[in-house]
């Protein structure tokens, strides 16, 4: 998911040159040649970051700087002034525009990455440090490295035994138009995430929620996502999102988010806020890959290490696997568990809406399952 960039600049060459090299570095990039423009890019696009030049022959780059501070919603939106004013009043001015960062041209590319990254990295720690400014609950999410590897089913299993334990915990499928959460716990066509997502006018707020969060007879309470195709579109309202979450993160000491897989823009933010990070990866090679290209772009976003925990799900015989060994040396840390296969016990659980540990809490997956649930606990305390 890269972050976008304006970069404003009259003279095309340094637009062209500036660009190029950013976009190598993996960034999308988005051109204004003047004041006026850059103006109107802002809203339409949305930025991480905006490199101004100061001289422009329409409006300076310390006026678009004023009239991009004054817009509420890209007041911290970092701005490095990219200019060949290099006088000390200058740079003043710059700064008590609204500028961060302030760079005189021409500059070596290595220099104007290295500022930058460092905007970008400062954003994103205070971006994630405010997600959840009410948040009391110790919030876990759960991802699969690739899609098929159970997550839901791994996510209401640890939910279920956590609320059997006396636990205060709410489980979030955060999977709209993908559900089967409902199915596994026995709820009939689940709309909770559904209807708060629809009602877009009205603000996101404990009661209008708690109308939406079901009940399970483990104490479970849960917000579930729907199996209609077209509620996968949601996905995309990440601000409605957050705003779910931040008020379900005030509401319970445990919040427990099923993200299924794939790295989005909401559920970047929320891994960011997490207090524990479980990805689920299975024994080939390539998912082990995957899960560990996962690991290194939520530690370019910030996350800690210590945060992250890896569950082995095993779907196939031993012969066909990656050593459990091989696995940790290339993931760079041992797995917690590991979950074995228990088709015949899945598919009476799936079809009886009785999760597993419920189920049958003698099999050996019940067992592995509430070792799992074990660690998350003792994080939680720790």
């Amino acid at each position: 998911m890269a972050e976008k960039i304006l970069v404003v600049d009259d003279d095309l060459d340094t637009l062209k040159l500036v660009g190029m090299m950013l976009q190598r570095q993996g960034y999308t990039i988005v051109a204004a040649i003047n004041g006026t423009q850059a103006l109107s890019k802002v809203p339409a696009e949305k930025p991480d970051l905006i490199l101004l030049d100061v001289m422009m022959p329409d409006i300076d780059g310390f006026e678009v700087c004023r009239r991009i501070r004054s817009d509420p919603a890209f007041k911290t939106t970092p701005i490095l002034m990219f200019t060949a004013k290099t006088q000390v009043d200058d740079k003043v001015q710059g700064f008590e525009a609204g500028a961060d960062d302030y760079l005189p041209k021409p500059t070596h590319p290595a220099e104007l990455l290295a500022h930058v990254k460092a905007l970008l990295g400062r954003s994103r720690q205070a971006s994630s440090a405010a997600a959840l400014p009410a948040k009391k609950a110790h919030m876990v999410c759960v991802i699969g490295a690739k899609g098929g590897l159970g997550t839901s089913t791994l996510a209401v299993n640890i939910a279920v035994t956590m609320a059997s334990r006396k636990q205060d915990v709410i489980l979030l499928e955060l999977r709209p138009g993908l559900g089967i959460a409902g199915a596994l716990l026995g709820i009939n066509k689940p709309s909770g995430l559904t209807a708060l997502m629809q009602n877009n006018p009205e603000p996101i707020t404990t009661a209008i929620v708690e109308k939406e969060i079901v009940g399970h007879p483990s104490g479970l309470r849960s917000l579930l996502s729907s199996f209609e195709p077209h509620d996968f579109a949601m996905i995309q309202q990440s601000a409605r999102i957050e705003a779910i979450a931040r008020v379900l993160a005030g509401m319970t000491q445990n919040l427990l988010i099923d993200l299924g897989n794939g790295l989005t823009e909401i559920s970047a933010k929320l891994l960011m806020a997490s207090d524990h990070v479980i990805i689920l990866v299975e024994p080939m090679r390539h998912t082990v890959t995957m899960a560990k290209a996962l690991v290194t772009d939520l530690q370019t976003l910030g996350l800690a290490q210590s945060k992250v925990d890896f569950v082995l799900v095993n779907r196939e015989r031993s012969s066909l696997q990656m050593a459990r060994a091989k696995i940790e040396e290339i993931l760079g840390q041992p797995v917690i568990g590991m979950i074995t296969p228990a088709p015949e016990l899945a598919y009476q659980s799936a079809e009886s809406g009785v999760p597993i540990v419920v189920r049958d809490p003698n099999a050996m997956v019940s067992d592995q399952i509430r070792q799992v649930t074990d660690r998350i606990m003792s994080k939680a305390r720790s």
